[in-house]
């Protein structure tokens, strides 16, 4: 096998390779290095490097999984035994994982080698990947704009094929975001389709949950297919598959009901291209059989308040909790302004403004629900912006007021999916004028997946996004 064709591969694709012996996994993991050595200093998306303990793994042993031999780079939010995680905050720079989460060794168990941690905002808050600590994480399609966020450098390190598949997380858009902004696909599994222990029943209550993010929707299948069901401690269980999400890929969705919207959930307009390019896509729905109508679901609740609310509790008991770990108060010196600043304004916030958040959470997936008993699929824009440039969104500014009105324009339709719960998929289906990925936003019933793998696996057939590569490309 020639090396050159390595980014040419999938993730099954290379497992396949080494399972039929025409590449090893010590030389897949040699090119993955090889990769960063040459992009990573032009990107900065693989921020915790450690190749050795990727090669103790291969020299150990491997599982036998769908994966087996495959590089892969963890999140730097989640925990790898024996490897630092970061969280992307100063405080934490060299804190060593004493144990690993349920997912991560789920990852293992499909046999991946993973050499690294990618990129992620300060405990990935931002829609953006620029901490303070490893500095920004540029975008592979043109190196003055974000990769996305929270995931920004496991997409950008896939776009730029370091690798064909990366682990990422969502808990308010951060998988479909940077797959949005970085031209690859994203799938934000069920509520509870994947698991979060053992440190915690559900994250940012009940909105997150972790998957990849990936070059082909196969991939994606194939690995929840991996990773999927509950663990001793989860708290409820997502609806089964009716059949593995594999089998879904290269199966006839039939003809589905889609709904569509060019606007924001707001009602606000968007960016002009970006509208043209969901019409586009709507009418190639429409040419592939499926009923097409434009109309957009009602919100009752605002749901950027709603996120302003648990996220900043959230950020609130993970400052309490790092004060209780260090025996002293958290600084400016240990977490960014932002993050101290929503830690501040969490504590004015009482008990009832919480439930009375949660609320609001649940008003919005019923109305979801609601709606979606009229259709299978609902599609609008990911991002109602061009991917934001470097720097746009600066959370070391003493004057925090820009970040909100950023963020109602560029990412107003992602978190309610989180708030209801239902699988969302960002598919790369559209560039602008400027060369930028616009990602189009697929969205299902809670528990189906297997209808969004369907449409995926057609869309992809229909118009290919495999080998349309970005500048900055390994």
């Amino acid at each position: 096998m020639a090396f050159k064709e390595y980014g040419s591969f999938d993730a099954v694709g290379l497992a396949e390779l080494v399972r039929k012996k025409q590449v090893s996994a010590n030389e897949l993991l040699d090119e993955a290095i090889a990769r960063t050595t040459k992009v990573d200093p032009q990107i900065n998306a693989v921020v915790v490097k450690h190749y050795d303990y990727a090669k103790k793994q291969i020299d150990k042993g491997l599982p036998d999984g769908p994966f087996t031999g495959v590089p892969f780079l963890l999140k730097d939010l989640d925990l790898l035994q024996g490897t630092v995680t970061t969280f992307g905050a100063s405080v934490y720079r060299n804190s060593v994982a004493d144990h690993s989460g349920t997912l991560t060794q789920r990852f293992l168990d499909t046999g991946l080698a993973i050499f690294g941690k990618s990129s992620s905002p300060e405990f990935g808050l931002m829609p953006t990947t620029e901490s303070r600590l490893f500095g920004p994480t540029r975008n592979p399609w043109n190196l003055e704009h974000s990769s996305g966020g929270s995931s920004g450098g496991a997409a950008a390190a896939v776009a730029a094929r370091i690798l064909p598949m990366a682990h990422a997380s969502d808990g308010g858009g951060s998988i479909r975001i940077p797959a949005s902004a970085s031209g690859v696909f994203g799938m934000k599994p069920t509520r509870a389709r994947n698991p979060l222990g053992p440190d915690r029943g559900e994250g940012w209550g009940g909105f997150s949950g972790g998957h990849v993010v990936s070059i082909s929707v196969r991939d994606s299948a194939v690995m929840m297919d991996a990773i999927h069901g509950p663990e001793t401690t989860s708290l409820y269980v997502a609806p089964p598959p009716e059949r593995p999400f594999s089998q879904e890929v290269t199966r006839d969705p039939g003809r589905l009901r889609i709904a569509f919207t060019d606007r924001s959930p707001y009602g606000d307009a968007i960016d002009p291209e970006i509208a043209a390019a969901v019409r586009d896509v709507a009418a190639m729905l429409g040419k592939l059989s499926h009923h097409v109508e434009e109309r957009a679901p009602a919100l009752p609740a605002d749901p950027a308040a709603v996120m302003a609310v648990i996220v900043g509790a959230n950020t609130a008991l993970t400052v309490r909790m790092a004060e209780a770990a260090f025996g002293r108060p958290m600084t400016t010196d240990d977490f960014e302004i932002m993050t101290m600043a929503m830690s501040r304004n969490a504590q004015k916030s009482s008990a009832t403004d919480y439930v009375a958040a949660q609320l609001d959470a649940f008003r919005i997936a019923r109305a979801l629900a609601e709606f979606f008993e009229t259709c299978d699929v609902f599609l609008c824009p990911t991002l109602c912006a061009p991917p934001v440039k470097i720097g746009e969104l600066n959370t070391m500014s003493s004057d925090l007021s820009h970040i909100g009105p950023i963020l109602r324009r560029y990412m107003p339709a992602t978190s309610m999916f989180n708030m209801s719960g239902q699988p969302a998929m960002s598919v790369p289906l559209a560039w602008n004028k400027a060369g930028l990925p616009l990602g189009m936003m697929f969205s299902a019933k809670l528990g189906d997946e297997g209808t969004l793998f369907r449409l995926a696996g057609e869309v992809e057939r229909e118009r290919p996004w495999k080998d349309r590569l970005p500048a900055v490309c390994a």
